[in-house]
């Protein structure tokens, strides 16, 4: 059977994917699923740099505006999703384009990752979130660093849910999830699909990312956050975990300074792109794409295209190309 086509663009934030997969998206005929962890919340603009519907250009654009800040947002259920419209694009005779930062989302869809989900043990569950909220998200880390030392250096303290859910599956199997998850990214992808990462020199990016927080404070940020504060939404949100969101809710609070909540968010956002490009650094069969080798996007662009028919062997639509 032949495998269908998926083209994945991603790379660090602040990079330039945005205008890039939309030039793609023209190209080659297809239409594009946002594989962001916050571009998928209502009102959440300014602080997740979400396209708006003006700037689509006519292609149509998935997993944006589709949830309620309120709403739980994760793998499986991104995965789910991103699965649902894929079947949808590829009804319609296009490609669809997985554009956006968050690696292990497209990792899920890319090896269609089976995430074990153990509903069975509320008991554990439910006393792993006490003492959390009791003792700090630190004491959960600290367990996970014992169970799954690799797990632990790949999940950040702050990020409860996943804590949870690895020592949930250590707790029930017995075995270190991130030896599950190994053996799932070993896995042949189903499709056949092209990796494409947009990098460009560091100390640049790093100046990007600054200049891109002063333009979200600028254009409203802490109006944004406000408003969302306003309607109820708490610091223990998933929504509300993002790079933006937790930094000008912290200052909302009065945990500190708007000056101090600024620090924070650009250290932290260039820390996260680091992060993220050391993740797509581990991933099999990646095409890199320098933007110092290239004299412009229109120069990528059509490297990108010579990829995707002559290397991967990928049909792209007859009144395309």
């Amino acid at each position: 059977m032949e495998k269908k086509p998926l083209i994945i663009l991603t790379g660090p934030t602040a990079v330039g994917k945005t205008a890039l997969s939309l030039k793609l998206a023209k190209a080659v005929g297809g239409e594009i699923i946002s594989a962001d962890s916050m571009q998928v919340y209502k009102g959440m603009d300014i602080g997740s740099a979400k396209i708006q519907p003006c700037q689509m250009q006519g292609i149509p654009h998935y997993l944006i505006d589709e949830l309620e800040p309120e709403d739980e947002f994760h793998v499986v259920r991104f995965q789910e999703l991103a699965k649902k419209y894929m079947n949808l694009i590829y009804e319609r005779g296009k490609i669809p384009i997985l554009a956006g930062g968050t690696g292990f989302y497209i990792q899920a869809v890319l090896y269609d990752i089976d995430f074990t989900e153990n509903d069975g043990d509320t008991v554990y569950r439910e006393e792993l979130s006490r003492l959390a909220a009791e003792k700090g998200p630190e004491v959960l880390h600290q367990m996970l660093a014992w169970a799954d030392p690799k797990s632990a250096e790949e999940i950040h303290a702050n990020n409860v849910k996943r804590v949870i859910r690895a020592l949930e599956y250590y707790h029930e199997s017995g075995e270190p999830i991130s030896d599950h998850n190994a053996r799932e990214r070993k896995k042949e992808s189903p499709y056949n699909a092209v990796y494409f990462v947009l990098n460009e020199d560091r100390q640049k990016l790093y100046e990007k990312i600054e200049r891109r927080v002063d333009d979200m404070l600028a254009q409203g940020l802490v109006e944004e956050v406000r408003s969302l504060k306003e309607r109820g939404c708490t610091s223990d949100m998933v929504s509300m975990q993002g790079l933006g969101y937790k930094e000008i809710l912290a200052y909302l609070e009065g945990e500190c300074t708007l000056k101090e909540a600024v620090c924070r968010l650009k250290r932290d956002t260039r820390h996260f792109a680091k992060r993220q490009l050391t993740w797509f650094r581990r991933e099999r069969n990646v095409v890199w794409l320098e933007k110092e080798e290239f004299p412009d996007e229109n120069a990528i662009l059509e490297y990108m295209l010579e990829v995707i028919e002559h290397q991967k062997g990928i049909q792209l639509c007859p009144d395309i190309r």
